[in-house]
């Protein structure tokens, strides 16, 4: 198996179809883990949503290379699949980085993915309330009742920092986050049975 650096459109088909969000994220740098010439995995790293956590995770001197692993998706998730995908693309990145991702406690996650490839756990994420839309995706013009609210999940964080051995000390030194044990749990994995167009590597 190999990782291999791809073109954003090539990941749109696996996380439409395949991965649970059915959604694209922002995207700017994108890999393939590839068994021979096909295609069998893909993850995604993006700026995050939100610039708070831009600010959030080490202070404003670093806001601009801080970016978000914010999909990973394979065929099947063989064993060391997904943390051979993940750590052989971290390394492949324009450094230094900054690399939040987090663990959707709501679909059964832990992020046993990250901690194999020794990404720094900080904590849950903020307990939340959102809207209740009785499982309807907002859209333009339709209103929900806002006194209705239900629990969002909480997220399990992660954080890794790309660099020399020099930048990951200084990062360290300016993480903002208390650093806690990692969580432990059942591997429990989301329905992945959509099937995806073959897509050979091209040289």
């Amino acid at each position: 198996m190999k990782v291999i650096k791809i073109q954003a459109e090539q990941t749109h088909d696996w996380l439409l179809r395949k991965h649970y969000a059915k959604r694209i994220p922002q995207i700017t740098d994108a890999f393939g883990l590839y068994d021979g010439k096909v295609l069998i995995g893909v993850v995604t790293y993006g700026k995050p949503a939100t610039p708070m956590l831009c600010k959030g995770v080490c202070g404003e001197e670093y806001f601009n290379i801080v970016y978000e692993l914010n999909r990973v998706c394979l065929t099947d998730n063989k064993r060391n699949q997904a943390s051979f995908l993940v750590g052989q693309s971290l390394r492949q990145l324009a450094k230094p980085k900054i690399i939040v991702s987090y663990a959707d406690t709501g679909m059964g996650h832990t992020g046993f993915i990250y901690q194999a490839c020794n990404f720094l756990y900080t904590g849950l994420t903020v307990a939340r309330t959102d809207v209740d839309t009785n499982g309807k995706h907002a859209r333009h013009g339709q209103k929900f009742d806002a006194t209705k609210r239900v629990q969002r999940p909480q997220k399990h964080r992660y954080v890794y920092f790309v660099g020399s051995k020099g930048q990951k000390k200084k990062l360290l030194s300016s993480l903002r986050y208390e650093q806690h044990p990692y969580p432990k749990g059942n591997i429990k994995h989301y329905d992945s049975s959509a099937q995806i167009s073959t897509q050979m590597i091209m040289f």
